[in-house]
């Protein structure tokens, strides 16, 4: 297994997370679970994550303003939110964030799983880097 594959799912639907996770799992990243932003945060305290999938209707606090939070531990985890269905209002919010990608979970599975996977192609010091995408 590579070093550094360590990813984070934040998501109230313990059935996507699961789901997600097998997939993951199947390209050798380590993934944990988390609920909410709390145990997450607590998580992300106590060991090093390269990339957080978070979904933007959190039990504790919406996703999009989690982001700041997860920054503040490590600037260069890459956040990937993901969403239900869209809105432009919620497209404002989640675009003004530092985020790697933004996923809509109505798509095909295996556009997230080579999202993830192209997380760890970039330089570690180039992860910060806003790369926001939005699909319809």
């Amino acid at each position: 297994m590579e070093k550094g594959r360590r990813i984070l799912i934040v998501d109230p639907d313990a059935n996507f997370a699961r789901e997600f996770s097998a997939v993951l799992a199947e390209d050798d990243f380590i993934v944990e679970i988390s609920q909410g932003i709390t145990d997450a945060v607590s998580k992300l305290k106590d060991t090093k994550f390269d990339c957080v999938i978070m979904d933007v209707n959190l039990l504790d606090l919406k996703g999009y303003a989690a982001v700041s939070i997860i920054k503040a531990i490590d600037q260069r985890i890459a956040v990937i939110l993901t969403a239900n269905k869209n809105t432009k209002e919620l497209e404002k919010k989640v675009r003004s964030q530092d985020i790697f990608y933004y996923y809509l979970k109505s798509f095909d599975r295996e556009e997230l799983r080579l999202v993830v996977n192209n997380v760890f192609k970039k330089p570690a010091q180039n992860r910060y880097k806003t790369n926001s995408r939005v699909l319809y």
